[in-house]
């Protein structure tokens, strides 16, 4: 009876970590999500002062503001979560693969209220912000490798040098680099640069921000070739868990959803809520992604004993 109770109390308690982990990888989308807003509606300096919304445009009920302020709130969650998160597993064994992604989870999202902080004393200088929009992209895949985690058995090996295959470190590394180029065009303001797609066509924009704008259409061309290859591999690898193989098709579908999308985020620039679609799904995009690329560094253990991933659990939890 005590081993009984012992154990449904380790099943409660993982239940709890499993919730805490998807909840603050669903925040850290919305928290990108509004960011993008907060940038797109100038709203960025809605709050001249760090961390109280001081010195404000107007008051806090004004429109600048309190994009600004819901900003900041919702990071204060998504900090509060994962801080939660990495105390919860310390001393748990059944956590054990929670530890280290929770840990470098906490580095990261100190690491953004650092920049956070410097953003707004440099008045949202470009170089700060793109700072900020590369290190929020980087804490996504963190939270996502954290919620993967969370469904892992905790006898699991992880491998990054035997587990991904060098399709699979292009294909994430791509994605990453179209991410960043996609925050340089809205803060170069370059998003109307070019009215056709995909190619350019005429346009009345000066040179440098059609450059930009065909920059990042080149990389996404080059991006999209590795991202497509590797989770098609996935997919038709018979070794591929039913967790990796969701994942994938999963990314597949968002991939063509953001190539939609951003198509008419180019053709109807002046519609700013296509901005936010377009970096909301490439947001989920890159979540699916990395942790296709997450659950495919886990290296199987000798066949008698090959049980390294709980992927019923994980395929019923996506």
């Amino acid at each position: 009876m005590a081993n009984s109770t012992r154990a449904d109390r380790r099943s409660v308690s993982m239940v709890w970590l499993r919730i805490l982990a998807v909840a603050t990888l669903v925040s850290t989308v919305g928290l990108i999500v509004l960011g993008s807003a907060v940038r797109v509606t100038n709203s960025g300096m809605g709050c001249k002062g760090w961390p109280l919304c001081t010195g404000s445009e107007g008051s806090i009920s004004s429109f600048h503001p309190l994009m600004e302020e819901s900003h900041r709130l919702l990071a204060s969650v998504v900090t509060i979560l994962i801080v939660a998160l990495a105390l919860s597993v310390r001393g748990n064994e059944r956590a054990a693969q929670l530890r280290g992604p929770t840990r470098a989870a906490v580095a990261v999202i100190v690491v953004q209220i650092v920049l956070g902080a410097i953003t707004v004393f440099a008045n949202n200088a470009p170089f700060t912000v793109a700072l900020h929009m590369l290190t929020a992209t980087l804490f996504l895949a963190v939270a996502t490798v954290v919620a993967v985690a969370a469904f892992v058995d905790p006898g699991a090996s992880w491998s990054l040098r035997r587990g991904p295959s060098r399709l699979g470190w292009a294909a994430v590394s791509a994605l990453y680099v179209i991410l960043i180029s996609g925050s340089v065009v809205v803060n170069a303001g370059a998003q109307s640069a070019c009215p056709s797609w995909p190619v350019c066509g005429q346009s009345a924009s000066s040179l440098g921000v059609v450059v930009i704008q065909m920059v990042h259409r080149s990389l996404v061309l080059v991006g999209s070739i590795l991202v497509v290859s590797f989770m098609v591999s996935v997919v038709r690898d018979p070794r591929a868990q039913r967790a990796l193989r969701t994942f994938a098709v999963v990314s597949l579908s968002l991939f063509t959803l953001q190539v939609a999308v951003g198509a008419m985020s180019a053709v109807w620039s002046a519609h700013t809520e296509i901005a936010d679609v377009h970096l909301g799904v490439a947001s989920v995009l890159w979540s699916s992604v990395v942790a296709t690329f997450a659950l495919s560094a886990l290296v199987a253990r000798p066949l008698e004993n090959t049980t390294t991933l709980t992927s019923d659990r994980v395929g019923h939890a996506i």
